[in-house]
C-alpha cells in the first residue's frame, strides 16, 4: 500500500482534471465536487505521509517503461515541503477560483487545465529521477498556457505567446542538460550520488549553465523573467497559481535539485558555480524590487517582486551555509503564503472594486476592511517586518551570508528590504490614509463578498503571521526545512 500513495497523490489531481474536461458548462456541482473533493483528499493523505516522513520513512513508485527508461515518484522530506505548500495553496485557490469565476465561460475547460497544471506541479515536487522531473516540467508548460489566455483577449493571447517564447527554448535547454548529463553517467536518481568525474571539470559546468538557463524561465531568474509581468493579463486566480503555487515554484525548486541532489554542496564550491549562482540570484532580486517600484498597475508590481522574491530561495542554496539553506528552503513556504494573499487581495480589489491601478486604492481601507488587512499583511511581510513569515526568512539568510563570509549578501537584503519598502508602504499609505478621490454613496459601496473570495485571503494572511509566531516550534516549517536540511544535505 504504501509504494502506491505517491501515485495516489498524482491521480487526486489527475482524475478531477481528466473529469472536468468532460463535463457540460452548467455542470456546476459536479465541477466544484470533483475539484473540492481531489483538493481536500489530496491533503488528507499529505497530512498522514507527513509523521510518518519525519520519522524517516520514504514512499516510493517506480514504473518501468523500458530497461533504462521509468518513472519514479519518491516522497521524502524535500518533496514533501513543496508538495505541502500546493496541495494546502490549491484547495484554497479552487474555492477563490470558483467564487471569483462564478458563471462565467469555458469553466470546465479552466478546471480541467487548472487541475492539469496541480497534478504536474504534483509531479515535479514527486520526481525522484531527471528524467520524471522533466516530463512533469513540461506538462507544466502546456497546462498552463491555456489558462494563461483563458480571457482570449488581445492582451492573454500575446501574454501567452510571450511565456511560450520563454519556456520551451528553457525546456530545449533542460532536455540538452539531462541527455548530455545522462550519457555520461547513467539515469540519475535524487536520492543517489551522482559519479560527476567521469565528465571533464569544463563539462560539468557547462552542463550546470544549461540546467539554469532550462530552470531559469520559470524561476524568473534574470534575464528570462520577462514572460512573468505579461503573464498578468491571465484572470486572478491563474495569478495566484503562477506565483504561488506552481511555475515560478517549479523553476525554483528544480534549481534546489540540481544544486542539492546532482551537484552536491561541496561540488558546487568546487567547480566554482556557488558564487555565480549567489551573483544572479542577488542580480535577480535587485533587478526586480527596482523594476517593481516603477509599475502603475497592482499586478505587474506583485509581479516584479515575485522576480525579486523567489530569488531568495535560490541565493539561500547557493550559499551552501546551514542557516542560509535553511532559509532557502523555508522561504519556498513563506514567499507562497506571502504572495498568494496578495495576489487574493489585488483580485478582490479588481473583482468587486474595480481596482486595477495603485493610483486607484485611496481610502479603500474603509470601504473593504478585510481585503486591505490582508493586502498589508502580506506587504509587510515581503518587507520582513516582525513577526511574518518574511523576517524568518531574511534573519535566516543573513546569518547565512556571515557564516558564507559573504558580506555583500547583507548588503543586497538590506537593498532589496528597502526597496519592498519604498514600493509596499505607498500603497498601504493610500489604502489607509487617503480619502477616495470621489466620494462613493452607501449603494455603491464595494461589498466583501461571497464569502469564497475573502475567506482564502484571510486564512492565507493568518499563515504568513502564524509561521512566524511559531517559528521555533515543531511543527512549523522552519522546522522540517531544518529537518530536511541536517538530514540531507549538512551531513
Amino acid at each position: 500500500m504504501s509504494a502506491l500513495l505517491p501515485v495516489l497523490i498524482l491521480l487526486t489531481s489527475l482524475i478531477p482534471a481528466a473529469m472536468t474536461f468532460f463535463l457540460a458548462q452548467d455542470s456546476n456541482r459536479l465541477r466544484i465536487a470533483l475539484n473540492l473533493g481531489g483538493a481536500v483528499l489530496k491533503l488528507a493523505l499529505i497530512v498522514f505521509m507527513l509523521a510518518e516522513v519525519a520519522k524517516g520513512t520514504i514512499y516510493e513508485t517506480r514504473l518501468e517503461f523500458t530497461p533504462g527508461l521509468y518513472l519514479l515518484l519518491r516522497v521524502d522530506a524535500l518533496s514533501l515541503l513543496f508538495v505541502s505548500l500546493s496541495a494546502f495553496l490549491w484547495l484554497l485557490t479552487t474555492i477563490y477560483a470558483i467564487a471569483y469565476l462564478r458563471e462565467g465561460p469555458d469553466l470546465s475547460r479552466f478546471f480541467g487545465f487548472f487541475s492539469l497544471c496541480v497534478a504536474a506541479t504534483t509531479g515535479i515536487a514527486l520526481s525522484g529521477t531527471l528524467i520524471s522531473f522533466f516530463i512533469f516540467f513540461e506538462l507544466l508548460t502546456l497546462s498552463t498556457w491555456p489558462l494563461v489566455v483563458h480571457k482570449q483577449n488581445a492582451e492573454s493571447i500575446a501574454a501567452g505567446r510571450s511565456y511560450l517564447s520563454y519556456a520551451l527554448p528553457s525546456g530545449a535547454m533542460l532536455l540538452v542538460a539531462i541527455v548530455w548529463l545522462e550519457s555520461a553517467v547513467g539515469p540519475v536518481e535524487f536520492a543517489n550520488a551522482v559519479d560527476l568525474e567521469r565528465l571533464d571539470r569544463t563539462s560539468q559546468q557547462i552542463i550546470f549553465a544549461l540546467f539554469i538557463a532550462g530552470l531559469g524561465a520559470k524561476a524568473a531568474l534574470i534575464p528570462l523573467h520577462g514572460w512573468l509581468p505579461a503573464a498578468m493579463a491571465a484572470p486572478a486566480p491563474v495569478s495566484a497559481l503562477l506565483h504561488a503555487v506552481a511555475v515560478v515554484k517549479a523553476g525554483a525548486f528544480g534549481v534546489m535539485r540540481v544544486v542539492l541532489d546532482v551537484y552536491g554542496l561541496e561540488r558546487m564550491a568546487d567547480l566554482g558555480l556557488a558564487v555565480p549562482l549567489s551573483v544572479l540570484a542577488a542580480l535577480t532580486i535587485l533587478w526586480g524590487s527596482a523594476r517593481a517600484l516603477q509599475q502603475d498597475e497592482i499586478k505587474k508590481r506583485l509581479a516584479f517582486s515575485t522576480v525579486s522574491q523567489v530569488s531568495y530561495i535560490i541565493l539561500g542554496i547557493a550559499l551552501a551555509t546551514p542557516f542560509a539553506v535553511i532559509g532557502g528552503l523555508v522561504h519556498l513556504v513563506h514567499q507562497g503564503l506571502m504572495k498568494i494573499t496578495l495576489f487574493f487581495c489585488a483580485g478582490i480589489f479588481d473583482e468587486r472594486a474595480d481596482i486595477r491601478r495603485i493610483d486607484q486604492l485611496d481610502g479603500i481601507g474603509a470601504r473593504m476592511p478585510w481585503t486591505s488587512t490582508c493586502f498589508s499583511v502580506g506587504a509587510i511581510g515581503m518587507i520582513g517586518l516582525p513577526p511574518t513569515a518574511g523576517f524568518v526568512t531574511k534573519i535566516y539568510l543573513g546569518i547565512g551570508a556571515v557564516q558564507a563570509d559573504a558580506i555583500w549578501v547583507l548588503a543586497v537584503l538590506g537593498a532589496s528590504t528597502l526597496l519592498n519598502a519604498a514600493y509596499f508602504l505607498p500603497m498601504l499609505y493610500r489604502i489607509w490614509f487617503l480619502q477616495p478621490i470621489a466620494a462613493t454613496a452607501e449603494g455603491d459601496r464595494p461589498t466583501e463578498r461571497p464569502l469564497g473570495l475573502i475567506a482564502p485571503a484571510v486564512l492565507t494572511a493568518f499563515a504568513s503571521v502564524a509561521v512566524g509566531l511559531l517559528a521555533a516550534s515543531a511543527i512549523s516549517p522552519l522546522s522540517w526545512a531544518t529537518l530536511i536540511a541536517e538530514r540531507q544535505y549538512l551531513r
